[in-house]
């Protein structure tokens, strides 16, 4: 039967395919929710360091930051793109890869050019294949991101913009929404919008004191300004991380329920063509019996 032995080995190694993809959903599952931990954990940072430089860059309207100014004339964007280091997450990385490349020809056919950096490995390759400037990089950032392997990256770009080469900056990764969810997002990072640092009534109502700068107003509010930047940037790698966990549990699970159905067909197709063979045989056996006697 080397038909139905050739099925054995199929079938063996979907049983072995099933027990890889069962642990990895499992791991993933525990990744997850610390991800999300971490990920929540970064919000009120975030929060309180926006309404802190709102506030300031509110109570100094004759100083403007550059990073809230237009970048110059050089008609150059800039792209933070954020993806992640590994596979098996589903369709994450080409969602956000895809959104990038739409707004980057989009960029292009007005003129402009295009310049990124890329966070994740998976983003450095596309970047390198689609032909655009990297300007840094950073790669294996492990489960946990850490803001001091981010700054370095981030730095370069803020940099060029502030020095008129780049009009904005772009802000681009996946938003964690729930565990079944996870949405592409490009948002505009620099110039900072006034959007950004609005504040409600009640924010304006607890920030209501005067600010004494030392050493100075521009000094100050351009430091709270890259402490808030950076935040952005943290907070976006915090959300891509726990999407790249959440899709690729997802993804691990229904890898595993299709390897399950495929070996209860094939142990359908191993049963049939063993029955059909042991016919077969008993077949010849009574027809030989037959002639014998005959």
């Amino acid at each position: 039967m080397a038909v139905g032995k050739e099925i054995r080995g199929k079938i063996k190694s979907f049983e072995n395919t099933k027990k890889i993809t069962k642990a990895m959903e499992m791991v993933s599952a525990s990744k997850m929710r610390k991800a999300q931990d971490r990920m929540r954990a970064a919000r009120p940072y975030a929060d309180k360091i926006r309404n802190i430089t709102a506030h300031l860059s509110q109570a100094n309207p004759e100083y403007r930051s550059p990073y809230m100014r237009s970048g110059g004339n050089a008609k150059v964007s800039g792209f933070i793109v954020v993806t992640t280091d590994k596979g098996l997450c589903g369709g994450l990385n080409t969602n956000i890869l895809r959104a990038v490349t739409g707004k980057m020809k989009e960029v292009q056919a007005a003129g402009g050019q295009v310049q990124a950096v890329a966070i994740g490995n998976k983003g450095l390759g596309f970047l390198n294949r689609f032909g655009v400037p990297v300007l840094s990089h950073a790669v294996q950032l492990g489960d946990a991101p850490q803001l001091e392997k981010l700054i370095g990256p981030v730095k370069v770009m803020l940099d060029a913009f502030v020095a008129g080469k780049l009009d904005a900056v772009y802000l681009c990764y996946t938003d964690f929404i729930n565990t079944m969810k996870q949405e592409p997002k490009i948002e505009q990072l620099l110039p900072l919008s006034a959007e950004r640092l609005q504040q409600t009534e009640a924010e304006k109502k607890q920030y209501g004191w005067d600010y004494i700068y030392e050493p100075d107003a521009p000094s100050v509010i351009d430091e709270l300004l890259s402490r808030y930047i950076e935040a952005l940037v943290y907070q976006s790698v915090a959300e891509n991380m726990a999407s790249e966990q959440s899709a690729r549990m997802v993804a691990m699970k229904a890898a595993t329920d299709n390897a399950g159905n495929l070996i209860d067909e094939f142990k359908l197709i191993y049963n049939k063509t063993r029955q059909a063979a042991i016919t077969k045989e008993l077949s010849e056996i009574v027809g030989g019996a037959a002639a014998i006697s005959g």
